[in-house]
């Protein structure tokens, strides 16, 4: 059992998909919309605020907090209004609403490959956050010791050839290695910082929603790199 538990605010909320309308609006060109009646009222600032409070609470109160857990599940069964957007690792090891606090249903919206790469449907997922449910915040998260990354340090390195699938993934990461390649410091990690700003570049330059969003002032895009050793979320 947790010490204390925050009651999560009761919102009104959207529908994955929505009408047809919204379904027309993914489909079809022209400047990016506002989002539906119900998403969330914060703030790109606040919900930053809001995580890394969420991970000083995880570094000194751990507990994993399941009080009406229920409750929650019943409150977001019909859509959802998420205040952040987090593309980050597989890693069995960094689990965002767990990092962030003990984050509850309806709160987060996450993308997970291997090595947060910021591929077609990490994008359009992104997207979809940011403009259909309103999420002001997009967190590109790296961290330490990614096997991923890794893995392009050593194609960067020693040419290692990579079987399957795992070639071309990987592939997405081999140009941040490059970028540090003999450069002070551990390689592995410069490239974990270096991959997550080029995938935090890569949403807000690549995608006309996104960058139509930042413009206006309602979503901001940050990298950041989770610590395995430490539980700390350094944002960068």
């Amino acid at each position: 059992m947790c010490r204390s538990c925050d009651k999560l605010s009761r919102r009104r909320v959207l529908s994955f998909l929505g009408t047809g309308a919204v379904a027309a609006g993914l489909l079809g060109a022209g400047a990016p919309r506002s989002p539906a009646a119900g998403a969330t009222t914060m703030t790109a600032d606040e919900a930053l605020a809001k995580l890394k409070a969420g991970n000083q609470k995880f570094l000194t109160a751990p507990e994993l907090c399941a009080t009406d857990m229920a409750k929650q599940r019943a409150d977001v069964a019909k859509g959802q209004s998420p205040w952040a957007t987090i593309l980050t690792c597989s890693d069995s090891r960094v689990s965002p609403e767990l990092i962030f606090g003990g984050v509850g249903l309806g709160e987060l919206f996450v993308v997970r490959n291997a090595g947060n790469v910021a591929d077609t449907a990490a994008m359009g997922t992104i997207e979809y956050g940011a403009e259909h449910l309103g999420s002001p915040l997009v967190v590109v998260l790296g961290h330490q010791r990614c096997g991923a990354v890794e893995a392009a340090c050593e194609v960067v390195a020693k040419h290692t050839k990579l079987p399957g699938f795992i070639a071309p993934m990987v592939d997405a990461i081999v140009p941040a290695a490059k970028a540090v390649y003999g450069k002070p410091g551990d390689f592995v990690d410069n490239t974990v910082r270096e991959n997550a700003r080029l995938g935090a570049q890569k949403i807000s330059t690549r995608s006309r929603i996104v960058e139509h969003l930042e413009h206006e002032g309602k979503v901001k895009v940050l990298y950041a790199r989770y610590d395995l050793d430490k539980g700390v979320v350094d944002f960068l």
